[in-house]
């Protein structure tokens, strides 16, 4: 039984968190229902180790490192399984056809990519983690992350389709005042 302090502590952990969790959870997995079932697992992990939780340095990174390790082991054993269905999808929100077609090449692409290699570009790039932070997360050294990443957006700038929505320049950062963006500053709702 858990003290009603650990309740409390950890309602108001999911209050604060849970969109961002889902939102890493859909880049990590690339579809809203995995992300949504991704994101409960994590939390109900997160759960049941509360108190070790909570006291470690960054309860946030141990939450993302829980997440991360699930969702490999969920791409390891493949046990998510799609079914056809008789029914069409809910159409898509106010959101324009643009966003959703870049969204679409976006997660295709990050989908290309292997799973470690793809946790460690969304958690840098797209959650804007410092390396330190990601390395800690993903239980590895910042060098690992550094490779990761490096490999990671090489293989995103080399993509065909995502080269068509993304005019990349050629000239380095330290040789002009241009921001380089790994991709499109569009996040999925």
């Amino acid at each position: 039984m858990r003290s009603q302090r650990e309740e409390d502590e950890f309602r108001v952990f999911v209050e604060a968190r849970r969109t961002a969790l889902v939102r890493t959870a859909y880049l990590l997995c690339g579809d809203r229902d995995e992300a949504e079932d991704l994101a409960q697992a994590t939390l109900t992990k997160a759960y049941t180790s509360w108190a070790r939780v909570f006291a470690a340095q960054s309860p946030d990174a141990y939450v993302r490192r829980i997440m991360v390790n699930t969702h490999l082991s969920r791409v390891r054993v493949r046990r998510v399984t799609h079914f056809l269905t008789d029914r069409l999808p809910d159409r898509a929100g106010p959101d324009s056809t643009g966003a959703v077609a870049e969204r679409s090449v976006l997660m295709a692409a990050l989908g290309r990519l292997p799973a470690g290699r793809r946790a460690a570009v969304v958690l840098r790039y797209w959650e804007d983690r410092p390396e330190s932070e990601v390395a800690q997360i993903l239980g590895c050294a910042v060098g690992t992350v550094r490779s990761q990443t490096f490999k990671g957006l090489a293989q995103l700038r080399k993509d065909p389709q995502l080269a068509e929505l993304i005019p990349y320049q050629t000239e380095t950062p330290s040789t002009s005042d241009t921001e380089v963006r790994p991709w499109p500053t569009t996040a999925p709702h």
